[in-house]
């Protein structure tokens, strides 16, 4: 089956993406005038976007493994 492929991509991209964010977050606070808080905010999304991301697709993935089950107890 391709589809586990396929979401394995996606979390690779969407893991891209998060840190890529969390950094422009943490970046721009350091360069603005009482940009802690937007640090913060970008540690706590560098933390948990991850765990966010790989979530979903471990959901995709049990979506599409709960389809299998059923084709084949269909075809039974």
């Amino acid at each position: 089956m391709i589809t586990p492929a396929i979401i394995k991509i996606i979390f690779w991209i969407g893991l891209v993406i998060c840190v890529v964010f969390s950094l422009s977050l943490i970046l721009a606070g350091l360069t603005a005038y009482g940009g802690g808080v937007q640090v913060f905010i970008g540690i706590l999304t560098l933390i948990f976007s991850p765990i966010i991301v790989r979530v979903q697709c471990e959901l995709l993935i049990i979506v599409f493994k709960i389809h299998e089950s059923l084709v084949e107890l269909k075809n039974k």
